[in-house]
This record gives C-alpha cells, structure tokens and sequence, in this order.
C-alpha cells in the first residue's frame, strides 16, 4: 500500500479547516495496511466555534474523540450526505479509516451495509468483546491521552491488532474493485464493470453490500464528486462542461446537479466561496 494521501478530497474548504485545526495522516503498523486507508489525527483549540463539512468517503471509520472532558469511542459507517461536525473548545480525534472493502474482516459478524448511514457506539458492538480493549470511556482514553502523536498510533496499532482481522478472499476483491472504480475514469456504468470482471451485476452489488456497504453506482457518483470537489479547490479556471464529460457525465447539468445535491450549492458557487 501506498503512504497516505496527501490530498484533500472530500473535505469542504479544507484550505479554512486547516487553518484552524492540526490534521495528520499516519501510516498504520504494516500487518494493517491492506485493511486501511490511513489513520487521522485531529488536534484543535478554538476561541470560536466552527463547522467542518466532509462528503464522506466509500469508507467505514473507527472514530475516537475527545470534546471537552467527554470521551467517546464509535464505529461510523459510510454517510449518505454531507457530514457536519460542530468543533468548539478544545478537543482531539484519532480515526480509522478503513479502505473500502476493508472493515468486513474485523467485524465479519454482519454485512457492512447494516452499519451505512449508523454511528455506533464502540461499547455496542461486537468489537469491544473481541477486543481486550475495553469500555468505550478507558479505549478513548487510553488512544486519546498520549501528547506525543506516534504514542497515539502506536495505541491504535494496538487496538486494532487485538481485534485480529481475519484474511477473506471476498473483501480482497471488494477492496481491488474499488480501487479500480477510484482510479479509472473510463468506469461508468455497472453493467459494463460486472462483465468485465467476469460477475453478474446482482453478483456485484451483492458483494459490494456485504463488503463495502453502498452499491458499485453510488460508489462511482460519490469518486466523480470527490474529483470536482477538489478541482472547485484547486483550479482557478475550471472547464465545467469539460470535466463533467471527462467524469462521465451525460453533461455539465447532471454534473451540476449532483454537486448541488451532495454539497449544497452548485459549483461554480463553492468555487468562488472557497477563494
């Protein structure tokens, strides 16, 4: 696996959300790395409230948060919609996140798509009994107390080697098929992707219901979303009618369209908020 991203996709004005928060990407202990994405730590100390949006990845999270003096520990699936987090205070994050496909193996009880759009807390599930970590308040503590940021992944390391993921031929796929979703554009329909593959398209979305949690479709829509996201971001002259084709769209309405639905506004509009 590759070392973290380095982009910002998904994340709403991160350019803004970094200038008030520290926010790291670290690599997980190498027996971790073909079920994760990466973890991601979350320092802030704000004399005024304010609200992170994220349009959430294809991706499940473990998420371990300090606001205040509460400590929480939950499992979150894949959200749906724009994710809002009111950050005020003080406060601290380490997260999971997971590569999509990559959650079955530690929690192999139930199909990922039972926890989509559900924040679970982690003294509910079936991980805090495999794990000897703990209640929900001593694993928050125990992952959120170190000042020294390797400290903190050294313990998540640790967390998540005491759940002992277990290898499973099927989430290999399901984690290779996004991953190809991800990085090739020419994927548009799912018809044509399941063919390819050599799988019936029930066979498709049946795996990636078990494995991923979203349908092969609304994983494709969320990646084209994610790529004009950062391009509203980074690219001062955006060609709309341009991108939407080279995304697949039919044409730059249906590209405005979804934007406009999963953001808020259209994309031109966040273009020019965000500079």
């Amino acid at each position: 696996m590759a070392a973290p991203r380095r982009d910002t996709r998904g994340i709403v004005d991160a350019a803004e959300l970094f200038a008030r928060v520290r926010f790291h990407r670290r690599e997980p202990a190498e027996p971790l790395r073909p079920y994760l994405e990466h973890y991601w730590l979350i320092d802030w100390d704000l004399t005024e409230p304010y609200v992170s949006h994220v349009v959430p990845h294809p991706s499940v999270n473990i998420v371990f948060q300090r606001y205040g003096d509460r400590n929480l520990a939950e499992v979150t699936g894949i959200g749906l919609g724009l994710f809002a987090q009111k950050l005020e205070g003080r406060g601290r994050v380490c997260g999971i996140q997971f590569r999509p496909g990559g959650f079955r193996p530690f929690a192999p009880d139930r199909p990922v798509s039972d926890w989509t759009g559900r924040r679970v807390p982690l003294s509910r599930t079936a991980l805090a009994v495999t794990s000897a970590a703990l209640s929900e308040t001593s694993a928050a503590r125990a992952l959120l107390d170190p000042e020294d940021e390797d400290a903190r992944v050294a313990a998540l390391d640790t967390f998540l080697l005491g759940l002992g993921p277990r290898p499973d031929p099927q989430a290999d796929l399901a984690m290779a098929l996004v991953d190809r979703i991800r990085t090739d554009r020419a994927i548009r329909r799912v018809g044509d992707f399941a063919r390819e593959q050599g799988l019936s398209a029930r066979a498709l979305q049946r795996l990636f219901a078990e494995y991923v949690g979203v349908g092969p479709k609304w994983v494709i829509l969320r990646y084209r979303i994610h790529e004009a996201l950062e391009r509203a971001e980074t690219d001062r002259a955006v060609d709309w009618a341009a991108l939407a084709v080279d995304l697949g769209y039919a044409d730059q309405a249906h590209l405005v369209r979804d934007f406009t639905a999963t953001v808020g506004v259209p994309p031109t509009a966040y273009a020019q908020a965000v500079r």
